[in-house]
């Protein structure tokens, strides 16, 4: 890399837009894969409760 011209900034002010407008939309990929693992772990939570301590407590 001895003879290699040096380094250009490669981003341009369409590239910027493009970036600007993808992080204004927000994580909302992630926040609806948060939701859903949180829904399934509550589901998990009612389906053992329902499951196995109620059983248990009934004579």
């Amino acid at each position: 890399m001895i003879n290699s011209s040096s380094p250009q900034p490669s981003t341009s002010v369409s590239e910027d837009e493009a970036v600007e407008t993808i992080v204004r939309s927000g994580p909302s990929g992630a926040v609806a894969i948060a939701g859903i693992a949180t829904a399934i772990v509550v589901g998990l939570w009612f389906a053992f409760y329902l499951l196995v301590f109620l059983p248990r407590s009934v004579p």
